[in-house]
């Protein structure tokens, strides 16, 4: 994310979306009620003649709109802005009317707030400063592949393929049925790197990665050589890219990703849960209790429920926020879109690691 200009004291902000994480963000910080000031393109009608209108005429525009919605389409890779325009060149008449911000990577994007939030602040000052490789993780074993893009809101498959691998006594066939798909893994992946370069790890279960592995040598060294790691694991396809996170075996490759770093409190949190000691709770109501007692060390909110909250719930999670920093704590939004972020959003969206017990 590239931030243009800045002025927080009076709730503006201009900024360029340079990642696809960089939507993921926007999409939670733009609230409703903001207003977003973006290039688009409307039909226009400037005329009228013999009392029949002018064919309308579509032209390119900077309009502001004051929010309703935030879509985030990741099958086109863009942001729908949707809302009621505010500011607009008088000659258009579109003051009033509804339209749709169909945000791009690299379009210019204005936020105006009546208050910044600190934690929408500081995910928007690291955002900016964050210039990270991509990492591209397969998962390849006897069923097939599975080939993903490790991003900062979580796992995006790019590319998958099963297939039925003859058995022992066909050799033949069972060593073509495997050249084609160790092709098909190649072509895929040199694809990708060329897209958006990047790393690789590559996962799976068995011997099979490891035969994938010399055929790359023997067939792509460039590719060969962006491979960093090569870890065993007990599951196939995408099931074995998430126990490979799970389990911490990518925590040295992955030590700067947003996703090992939730999905190891998030874990850290169900084992405290699972012992029954007291110190960790969930819920809105009991966080804010323990908030209240000063017991809160660390507290998780999915990103969701700060985005679809009720205004009377988000004034509660706003003071808890406050509260939790206020006391020295630690405040961490976790992405419902990879698996650790779905199971706090199954505990309410809200929980906390205390730093002693309460009853």
């Amino acid at each position: 994310m590239k931030i243009l200009e800045k002025d927080y004291k009076h709730g503006k902000v201009t900024v360029i979306p340079e990642f696809l994480d960089d939507f993921w963000l926007l999409y939670n910080i733009i609230q409703r009620g903001d207003i977003a000031y973006a290039r688009t393109t409307r039909e226009v009608r400037l005329s009228e003649r013999y009392e029949r209108p002018e064919k309308g005429r579509r032209i390119s525009l900077i309009l502001g709109l004051k929010v309703e919605k935030v879509l985030w389409d990741r099958s086109l890779n863009r942001l729908r802005i949707h809302g009621i325009v505010c500011d607009a060149p008088e000659d258009i008449g579109a003051i009033g009317s509804h339209h749709t911000l169909n945000l791009t990577l690299n379009t210019p994007l204005t936020i105006i707030k009546e208050r910044w939030l600190n934690y929408h602040v500081e995910q928007l000052e690291r955002a900016s400063s964050r210039r990270t490789t991509p990492i591209i993780i397969m998962s390849i074993d006897d069923e097939g592949y599975c080939i993903a893009i490790l991003r900062g809101f979580g796992i995006d498959i790019v590319a998958e393929e099963q297939i039925s691998l003859p058995g022992k006594y066909m050799e033949g066939e069972r060593l073509k049925t495997l050249n084609d798909m160790f092709k098909s893994a190649l072509k895929a992946l040199g694809n990708l790197v060329d897209s958006i370069g990047g790393s690789i790890i590559i996962v799976g279960l068995g011997f099979i990665k490891d035969e994938f592995l010399r055929f790359m040598g023997e067939n792509a060294s460039d590719l060969y050589g962006k491979v960093i790691d090569v870890k065993s694991v007990n599951s196939t396809g995408k099931a074995g890219i998430y126990e490979a996170i799970r389990s911490g075996v990518l925590t040295k490759a992955l030590r700067r990703a947003r996703i090992i770093e939730e999905t190891s409190v998030v874990e850290e949190f169900l084992k405290r849960l699972g012992m029954g000691r007291g110190d960790a709770v969930y819920g809105l109501s009991e966080v804010e209790r323990a908030s209240i007692l000063g017991a809160v060390e660390e507290i998780f909110i999915t990103d969701e429920k700060l985005r679809e909250s009720s205004e009377e719930e988000m004034v509660s999670l706003e003071n808890l926020i406050r509260n939790v920093k206020s006391k020295n704590g630690r405040v961490r939004i976790i992405s419902v879109e990879h698996e650790a972020g779905a199971k706090l959003k199954s505990l309410g969206g809200v929980a906390a690691l205390l730093r002693f017990p309460i009853s």
